[in-house]
């Protein structure tokens, strides 16, 4: 029984790593819909609402991330998970934040009030985006489905050139 239950666990185990080298992620966290979602491959520009993954490497927030366990353990090289957001500002793009939210060339963003505390009512540090015109190379990733998500309203642009483009496969309805 114990050696059919060790095939069962490295067979599951060798199913996961091909479903995780074919790009699929599953994505257990409130700031996205939880699903099941998959890489696309060879995608180099992007549109507003695109869905994409990305790994956080901008300090402070990504010791934060992993301080606060925002982000679990994952494939990303600082060990922690890819965020998953949505493509809200592009290169070109007029960026305002008032008490609101954030406005991207003048439509207010919903739910994107930058907090000064987290949910565990510990402080929030200085974001780091700032109002103007996003530069070349440059986006604001943001999640629209939760208003206490951590994303570009804290740690600010991200490269271009760090996003992969990824697509829903299954979303699981609470």
């Amino acid at each position: 029984m114990k050696k059919l239950v060790g095939l069962f666990v490295v067979l599951m185990l060798s199913i996961a790593a091909l479903l995780f080298l074919e790009g699929f992620r599953f994505n257990a966290t409130a700031s996205m819909p939880r699903g099941i979602y998959q890489l696309i491959v060879g995608t180099a520009s992007f549109q507003h609402g695109d869905l994409v993954s990305l790994c956080l490497d901008v300090e402070p927030f990504a010791t934060l991330a992993r301080d606060r366990d925002y982000l679990r353990p994952g494939s990303c090289p600082d060990g922690l998970q890819p965020l998953l957001k949505v493509v809200a500002g592009l290169p070109g793009d007029i960026l305002e934040i008032d008490p609101d939210g954030i406005r991207i060339n003048g439509r207010l963003q919903p739910g994107t009030r930058i907090a000064v505390a987290d949910s565990h009512a510990r402080p929030m540090p200085e974001s780091l985006l700032a109002a103007g015109t996003i530069s070349e190379g440059m986006a604001l990733v943001l999640s629209g489905e939760h208003p206490g998500s951590f994303d570009g309203r804290y740690f600010g642009l991200v490269p271009l050139a760090s996003l992969k483009r990824v697509r829903s496969i299954r979303i699981f309805t609470p």
